[in-house]
């Protein structure tokens, strides 16, 4: 792996939640190319065990866990298994999170009658089943990660939390409302975490994807023969560098954000990685 910068994490033990994501998979071995010992938990233990392989290929060190981010006992035994082959935590990454279609409009905005169209699903059909889920799946799969495993970081020298949040929490993106909604209860926890743990040495920061393309969102962005959907052409007439971003680009915030020489006072901030997005105005 090129790394746009280095630092120094030897001795560290770092936990990535949805580590066996395309995002997160590549946060999990950039830690691990810089020397931290690292934990790639997911709910799929094949996905997380594919990114450990590749890091220990690598000649890194790394384990695979099967954790469910919503279920504390889950947890609790994924803590166990870390400290018991790794050791104690000292990085949490929290990144799992997602959408649901059940949480999602068909159209970007309401037209009168919207909601007697059986092939439409109009704001007022919006599943609060599936509402719920993106909320919990984002919100409490931050929270819980972080009751458990940050136990471990009171106390510590340099011991960080990194949320991923999302850029759709400065600005809500259509028809989205959930997810948007989601990931800035995320943004706002991660600045109350900051105050919370500003007393016991643990920092707390969050990186702000703009649009890249993952296993979640690739049908959305892409059509079946790699050419761009109408919303992905949309997206980037809104992006002033005219593309979705690499996932490697996340890496320098990553390391950044981390890293206690570099960002020792920075805490309670939500880093932007867009493309130059958010400051567009559209002319």
């Amino acid at each position: 792996m090129k790394l746009p910068f280095e630092i120094d994490l030897n001795g560290k033990v770092a936990v990535v939640t949805g580590g066996g994501g395309v995002l997160c998979g590549i946060f999990a071995k950039a830690l691990a190319y810089c020397g931290a010992s690292v934990a790639v938990l997911d709910l799929k233990k094949e996905a997380a065990d594919k990114v450990a392989d590749e890091i220990k290929k690598d000649g890194g060190t790394a384990i695979g866990v099967c954790a469910n981010v919503l279920d504390r006992k889950s947890l609790e035994d994924a803590k166990k298994q870390v400290n018991s082959e790794l050791g104690s935590c000292d990085i949490l990454l929290n990144g799992a999170g997602g959408n649901n279609p059940k949480g999602t409009t068909t159209k970007e905005y309401y037209e009168l009658g919207d909601e007697d169209k059986s092939d439409l699903v109009s704001f007022f059909d919006l599943d609060a089943d599936g509402v719920s889920f993106v909320f919990n799946l984002n919100f409490l799969g931050t929270l819980l990660p972080t009751q458990v495993f940050a136990k471990d970081l009171i106390g510590k020298k340099d011991a960080v939390i990194l949320n991923v949040s999302s850029m759709n929490a400065f600005s809500p993106l259509t028809k989205i409302p959930a997810y948007s909604g989601a990931k800035a209860a995320v943004s706002n926890f991660t600045q109350w975490l900051a105050v919370h743990f500003s007393k016991v040495g643990v920092r707390v920061n969050a990186i702000a994807p703009g649009f890249f393309v993952t296993e979640q969102n690739r049908a959305l962005l892409k059509n079946p023969d790699g050419t761009l959907t109408p919303r992905s052409e949309k997206i980037l007439s809104q992006t002033p560098m005219g593309r979705f971003g690499e996932a490697e680009e996340l890496i320098g915030a990553l390391l950044f954000l981390v890293s206690s020489d570099a960002a020792s006072f920075v805490n309670g901030v939500v880093l932007p990685v867009d493309g130059g997005f958010a400051a567009y105005s559209g002319v």
